[in-house]
């Protein structure tokens, strides 16, 4: 159950990121990520690890409104828990509640013309943050998350979808 957590934990940050300051920025920047992205493992690296048997990433817009779906099977070969992994998302760059053990909020901002950044925190500190880059293409979209989770372990995942 241990590793489900922490399993759990580092795949919500990686997903749920989509950002924008304002609702004409993610309709143009955010366009592209909507649909149905598969986690290619050979590209992708895990710490802590290990990684999940395999992942899928939907992202559904309605003007502002975003929705991100992570499906899946952890390493464990349990099923992600789509309670827990299904978000709707706020583009206005505040603080949001985001149930997770690692973290209790989620802000998102733009971070360049094809990227975004996704903070995490807990208890008003900074304790995970998130970049999601989209190739040029609009192919492949890369997210790197760094930080410290619950049990004060160091995440550093890069974790490369493929457009389906």
């Amino acid at each position: 159950m241990k590793a489900f957590k922490v399993s759990r934990a580092w795949t919500i940050p990686v997903a749920l990121g989509l950002a924008t300051a304002s609702a004409s920025v993610a309709s143009a920047q955010g366009e592209l990520r909507v649909g149905t992205w598969e986690l290619n493992l050979a590209k992708s690296t895990f710490s802590p690890g290990p990684p999940p048997q395999r992942q899928t990433l939907t992202f559904k817009a309605a003007g502002p409104q975003w929705t991100a779906l992570l499906q899946g099977v952890e390493a464990s070969g349990q099923p992600l828990n789509p309670d827990m992994n299904n978000l709707a998302i706020t583009f206005d760059g505040r603080d949001h509640p985001t149930a997770n053990v690692d973290y209790d909020t989620t802000a998102w901002k733009p971070a360049g013309p094809n990227k975004y950044e996704v903070i995490r925190k807990r208890a008003g500190k900074i304790v995970m943050t998130s970049i999601n880059e989209l190739s040029n293409d609009g192919k492949t979209m890369t997210i790197t998350t760094k930080g410290v989770n619950a049990n004060g372990q160091s995440v550093h995942n890069v974790r490369v979808y493929d457009k389906q």
